[in-house]
């Protein structure tokens, strides 16, 4: 299995992206797990909040696997994107989700963060976009981050691509984080956060999720029917992308 499940006695799922090895990207097995996971979690009145993280502690998540094999359509009105309903928000779920980060976080881990209620982030957390370094568009990733963060904020992110990373800390001066923890206990934060969330009703809890995720679908709506478009028509070729993968420099400014 590639997505661990724990669900505990206090109304708590515990989500754990399970592929340390390839730094819990997510491949198309996983996509698909995912969306049926937050379906579950949909009818399941014993799961009343949930916490999602990744195993290990060198990444949360580095967005699709590489190797993973999407075929797209010919034309630029159509885009086919597993990553889009990986979140909770795209399954109509409502309970809330923490995201405990730990190590590295970019690219489609965005669509996640972008969809969790808050982020708690072990201090060795680090946040990018490689989108710009390797010939793609960042549509999705930077309309999500510019929910998060301070514009100027994210649209650096996005631009910078693989030459800068934003440390925990400065992740957490602008917003984006919410808590900040020693290395090894961002999961431990956010299930106790998280338990003290599923103790209260849950009608009104998921009511409020709900109130609070409306302010953000103007904006969500525009961005989507922009982004497969932008994406079609930014993108370099899948040849040009490799290219430019394959002779990535692995130094970073981390600010």
């Amino acid at each position: 299995m590639t997505v661990r499940v724990e669900r505990r006695p206090d109304g708590v799922a515990l989500v754990t992206l399970d592929r340390p090895e390839r730094h819990n990207a997510i491949d198309l097995a996983t996509a698909t797990r995912l969306k049926g996971l937050w379906a579950e979690f949909r009818h399941d009145d014993d799961v009343r909040a949930i916490v999602l993280t990744g195993a290990g502690d060198r990444a949360f998540c580095t967005g699709i696997d590489r190797s993973a094999d999407v075929p797209q359509p010919g034309s630029p009105y159509s885009l086919d994107d597993p990553l889009r309903t990986v979140g909770p928000k795209a399954a109509d779920l409502w309970k809330p989700v923490i995201a405990a980060v730990g190590g590295m976080a970019c690219g489609g881990a965005f669509y996640l963060l972008g969809e969790a209620e808050f982020i708690i982030a072990a201090e060795n957390a680090t946040f990018f976009d490689p989108h710009t370094s390797y010939g793609m568009v960042s549509a999705y990733e930077a309309a999500y981050m510019a929910q998060l963060m301070p514009f100027g904020e994210a649209a650096r992110t996005a631009l910078m691509g693989t030459a800068e990373r934003l440390s925990a800390r400065r992740a957490h001066e602008i917003g984006l984080v919410s808590e900040l923890t020693p290395p090894g206990e961002a999961t431990t934060t956010a299930l106790r956060a998280a338990a003290v969330i599923a103790s209260y009703p849950p009608d009104p809890v998921q009511g409020t999720v709900r109130a609070l995720w409306s302010t953000r679908e103007p904006t969500r709506s525009h961005t989507e029917s922009l982004a497969q478009h932008l994406i079609a028509l930014g993108n370099t070729s899948a040849h040009e992308q490799s290219r430019l993968f394959t002779g990535r420099t692995r130094t970073y400014r981390l600010r």
